[in-house]
């Protein structure tokens, strides 16, 4: 009887962290979707990447960029340099990337 009781507690887990991995990469396309609108949409961004906890993107104008949106995001800082930003975005820099590759 202890092997079932095993068994639906792993079953359960199972669940719950297959929920928790969806709502995750729910929520990290949500964040994208904001980032590029803070960064003035698809077609201000002229070239992007991501490196450990910074995103660098070089954009058309700097001018139209949300900074405070951004920074309410959770980005930790912003630095403009010319026509291009590095945020720092922590543990998110890389997953936000990798979506941000799959809407250009």
């Amino acid at each position: 009887m202890e092997i079932l009781e095993y068994i639906l507690i792993i079953i359960g887990l199972l669940f719950i962290a297959i929920a928790i991995t969806r709502a995750t990469k729910k929520d990290a396309k949500i964040e994208v979707n904001k980032l590029v609108d803070y960064l003035g949409g698809k077609k201000n961004i002229v070239s992007y990447e991501a490196n450990k906890s910074r995103f660098m993107v070089t954009l058309n104008d700097v001018s139209i960029v949300n900074k405070e949106g951004i920074q309410r995001m959770g980005a930790q800082g912003i630095v403009e340099i010319d026509n291009q930003l590095k945020i720092i975005l922590g543990e998110q820099a890389e997953t936000l990337k990798k979506y941000i590759d799959e809407l250009k």
